[in-house]
């Protein structure tokens, strides 16, 4: 059994008291001592070979407590919050308050709640219709942007002047005061003047310059720059052009359109077709754009309890879509610790970087919630078994391996939720 008691002076705040029944104490001190006896050595008896009972009576059961308790309390604590008809958020502080031989254990949870959403209108909404309109500037945009990506790098004589947009080819030595410093070396670097890949002010420094020319680059290191002892200090780059390379567009013609897309013949074909591909482009984004305001006007149409998140949920927000960030670097190979190298970020600048726009993403996931319940959506044991089978599918896993690892009420939330947002914006009109 439970017992909820609010907090008096503090909002989404509260006790949960529970208890834990004997039956499931004896269950996880059975586990516990499964999982330590070949651990345990008695005279007389060889590993793993010693009884429930010998332990108990040379350790005392106490000594496995602690195991047994990490063994049953999120069972017993997720039956006991079912019970009480709460939603936590964030990490509850669990104590416990009896543990005596022979009795059902007795716990209280201090635990922050979500906060209750009142509704407003979220079905047959109106938002504003996105242009699907395809110009021509469109299309001629598109055709530029591939008549870049057919571009050569063609070498320049020695006496063409360096442009913006230009390649020249580098040797580089920098230094603070006469002191060289690590990282400001390189020899046949490839740099694309304009793109603002080095610091301020060195691209622009080499505008007008030819190959074979040596260049004292000046600068100044922006004060927030990643290297502190570099920050806002003085530097000379020693500049050693070896090679200028410019940008050579291909005609606009039957030719290239051929060369752009083997299934056209003509240039006329190519901007045909790429005006279809962008008329198909901007209707999945109008469609995207449409969904996204039908949400965020339902979201908007209804109150927060107190008009405040918790800063628990904001907290627990913030650490996903770091942990979800990070976790899709490490899949693309790029691990933690190279990230921050890398980036010259920190933990904390990341944790400010999610920060925004926690509250609204809190919020909205709270509304979903809300009319999930309002609307009685309650996914199938069907619809559980086709979502487990669609991961295992998208992720090469075996079904029960997605089942061992989701619970049935983190797939039925999912599920649920797609449902509410299918039903919002089905419902919804484009003015």
């Amino acid at each position: 059994m439970s017992n909820w008691t609010p907090a008096a002076d503090q909002k989404n705040q509260g006790t949960l008291e529970f208890e834990i029944s004997r039956a499931q104490v004896e269950e996880g001190l059975e586990q516990a001592f499964q999982r330590n006896k070949n651990q345990v050595s008695v005279p007389g008896f060889r590993k793993g070979k010693v009884t429930k009972a010998l332990f108990f009576s040379k350790f005392g059961e106490e000594a496995l407590y602690q195991e047994a308790m990490d063994i049953i309390l999120p069972a017993a604590y997720e039956a006991a919050v079912d019970e009480a008809g709460i939603t936590p958020v964030g990490r509850p502080n669990i104590v416990p308050v009896s543990m005596n031989k022979g009795e059902a254990w007795q716990l209280k949870a201090e635990i922050t709640t979500a906060p209750a959403i009142e509704l407003g209108d979220y079905l047959n909404l109106e938002v504003e219709a996105a242009d699907t309109t395809v110009s021509d500037a469109d299309v001629d945009a598109e055709i530029k942007r591939l008549q870049e990506g057919q571009a050569e790098l063609v070498l320049q004589e020695a006496d063409v002047k360096a442009e913006n947009g230009d390649t020249v080819v580098i040797d580089f030595d920098g230094s603070v005061d006469g002191d060289h410093f690590a990282g400001g070396q390189a020899n046949d670097f490839a740099l694309t003047l304009g793109s603002g890949q080095f610091i301020p002010g060195f691209e622009d420094q080499l505008v007008g310059h030819t190959a074979g020319e040596e260049v004292d680059v000046n600068v100044t290191f922006p004060e927030d720059y990643q290297a502190a002892d570099l920050a806002g200090k003085d530097a000379l780059f020693e500049v050693k052009i070896h090679e200028l390379k410019r940008k050579e567009l291909p005609e606009l013609d039957d030719e290239f359109a051929k060369d752009v897309d083997e299934e056209v013949e003509t240039l006329a074909e190519l901007k045909e077709k790429t005006r279809q591909k962008l008329a198909e482009q901007k209707a999945e984004a109008a469609q995207a754009a449409f969904e996204d305001a039908v949400i965020t006007k339902a979201v908007e149409n209804a109150s927060v309890d107190g008009d405040e998140i918790p800063e628990a949920m904001i907290e627990e927000d913030v650490h996903r879509q770091i942990d979800q960030y990070l976790g899709q670097l490490q899949q693309q190979g790029i691990s933690r610790d190279m990230f921050f190298q890398i980036s010259g970020q920190t933990e904390d600048d990341l944790h400010k970087q999610f920060e925004e726009g926690a509250a609204t993403r809190v919020k909205t996931n709270l509304v979903l919630e809300a009319i999930v319940k309002a609307e009685g959506i309650d996914p199938t044991e069907e619809q559980i078994t086709e979502e487990v089978n669609n991961l295992a599918a998208q992720y090469n896993m075996d079904p029960a391996q997605i089942r061992a690892t989701l619970s049935d009420s983190l797939l039925k939330h999912d599920i649920a939720m797609r449902e509410v947002i299918k039903k919002i914006t089905d419902s919804a009109k484009a003015e």
